[in-house]
């Protein structure tokens, strides 16, 4: 035994002078990716495609979490419900666009350095060095950044209860975990949700089939009110009603009561109080920036690139939700997307730009694209939300109906700018999808209301296309193709049965949304 002990201290005082000689010595990579989301597991199977295997000192990924890159969305989904719950490695990216699992083994084989519960405390871009929490200085010749978004807590925004064993957050897995251990500890209790966007709502429905009464707390006058009408609130709103939920809306949470560690009380700014044996926040997130504050041009949000995904420094790109780039579909408007979407394309679309830096890759032509499923219920929507919504099919909620199928079309200036659609089929969502890719021209907008998806699916391919500012027709890197977009519908599809296929039947709420 003491001899054990003894190899146990020779060992740990083996491991901390390597460590020390890292931080002296550092390690140098021709590129890193800094970040372990969603959007480094796409960028590094890129890498590999085209590329090949990575050499020594070739390529690093920094990520503080302590497994591999996976499939986020999962976390809000499968891996919340009561019985046969999703685990790793079976959401490793990039099963989620229906592609290889990449599992730690992956990147080993590739000769792809994964440096994991690794925090780089400082950035200097000039230098082209990172420092990280350890000591050690990271070098590169081409940085990556993917470091995504964090969620926003409770007392930026003046309230507490952050730390109670019972107040939960969804970004990670720690978090994930923290919420199925306080599902399990109140069957049949009360749980507080604080927000109404996509966590709000997915978790909602997770809690529900986790049979925990829910009231849902926002102070907006409906849910998703960044990208839902008031029409298409009402629906979900009474939906989720039937299943027993409850919405206090046009209020907020003012502070928390806690109890030996616990929440017991949520208190609302009118006074009123809600009994809670949990609490689920999702007030939103702010992109990962701070490292890079005074040193990277920066807009709404986060790092500003260009349409190769190229940042103010020539030796850095951004992806995913810590990247603003021009969106050629809005005549060039910078935007930035939090969705796994985004994530997988900008992470595919930088590494192609940094290992062609001549700009043979084009610069990236995106279609915002969103989707949820919860419940029985999916819905997809392409574009952006603005103009006038037109709305189509029947948008009045009867528990009668097990497949409701409506949506909205957004006209601006004369063409559709957005579409949405619940309860569609593949050539639905992809005809909706190559309508808004086009700006498919609305003469009449009654017509529209009135033929609604017959509008789209007659249309087809016919109709003069969206003029786009600076374009003569086409384009480099990600071309508009209608046959791309019948892909994208099909491998969403694929996305959800490839994370879901082992408890589809087991549960009420199956969910793929990826935001």
């Amino acid at each position: 035994m003491e001899d054990e002990e003894r190899r146990d201290v020779g060992d740990r005082q083996r491991e901390r002078e390597k460590q020390s000689q890292r931080s002296q010595m550092g390690r140098a990579f021709k590129y890193v990716i800094l970040g372990g989301g969603v959007a480094a597991g796409y960028a590094a199977l890129e890498f590999v495609r085209r590329r090949g295997d990575a050499t020594a000192g070739e390529l690093c990924i920094i990520s503080e979490e302590a497994v591999a890159p996976y499939e986020r969305p999962a976390l809000s989904k499968g891996y919340l419900l009561p019985e046969g719950g999703a685990r790793l490695p079976a959401f490793h990216t990039c099963v989620g666009a229906n592609d290889q699992l990449l599992t730690e083994d992956w990147y080993n084989e590739h000769g792809i350095e994964l440096m994991l519960q690794t925090k780089v405390v400082s950035a200097d871009v000039r230098g082209k060095t990172l420092l990280t929490s350890s000591g050690e200085v990271i070098s590169y010749t081409t940085l990556i950044v993917a470091t995504g978004a964090r969620v926003l807590k409770l007392e930026e925004y003046g309230g507490n209860g952050s730390d109670a064993e019972n107040v939960c957050y969804l970004r990670n897995i720690v978090d994930a975990d923290k919420l199925v251990r306080a599902m399990r500890s109140c069957p049949g209790g009360n749980a507080i949700v604080i927000g109404g966007g996509y966590i709000g709502m997915e978790c909602a429905a997770a809690l529900v089939a986790n049979k925990i009464k829910v009231t849902i707390v926002f102070p907006g006058k409906h849910c998703m009110g960044r990208l839902f009408t008031q029409k298409i609130a009402e629906f979900y709103e009474n939906y989720y009603t039937s299943k027993g939920v409850t919405f206090i809306k046009r209020t907020a949470v003012s502070s928390l009561e806690i109890s030996s560690g616990k929440v017991t009380t949520a208190i609302l700014i009118d006074g009123r109080c809600l009994p809670a044996d949990m609490v689920v926040v999702g007030i939103g997130a702010r992109a990962n920036t701070a490292l890079f504050e005074g040193q990277l041009a920066m807009d709404k949000g986060g790092i500003r690139v260009n349409g190769q995904m190229l940042a103010s420094d020539a030796s850095v790109y951004a992806v995913g939700d810590v990247a603003t780039f021009p969106v050629k579909l809005f005549g060039g408007e910078a935007r930035r997307f939090e969705h796994v979407d985004c994530a997988r394309r900008t992470a595919r679309h930088a590494v192609a730009a940094a290992l062609e830096p001549s700009g043979a890759t084009g610069d990236i032509d995106y279609l915002p694209f969103f989707y949820s499923r919860v419940f029985a219920l999916s819905w997809r929507f392409y574009g952006d939300n603005a103009g006038e919504a037109v709305h189509f099919g029947d948008l009045g909620f009867s528990a009668a109906s097990s497949s409701p199928k409506f949506g909205a079309f957004w006209v601006n200036k004369g063409r559709v700018a957005g579409a949405f659609l619940e309860g569609g089929s593949p050539e639905e969502y992809e005809a909706i999808a190559h309508a808004v890719r086009r700006g498919a021209a609305v003469p009449d907008v009654a017509q529209l209301a009135r033929e609604g998806l017959a509008f789209v699916l007659r249309e087809g391919k016919s109709g003069a296309a969206r003029p786009r500012s600076g374009e003569r027709g086409g384009g480099g890197g990600d071309k508009p193709s209608y046959a791309w977009h019948a892909t994208l519908g099909v491998a969403a599809a694929v996305t959800i049965a490839a994370l879901a296929y082992w408890y589809a039947r087991k549960a009420p709420c199956l969910v793929k949304r990826g935001f």
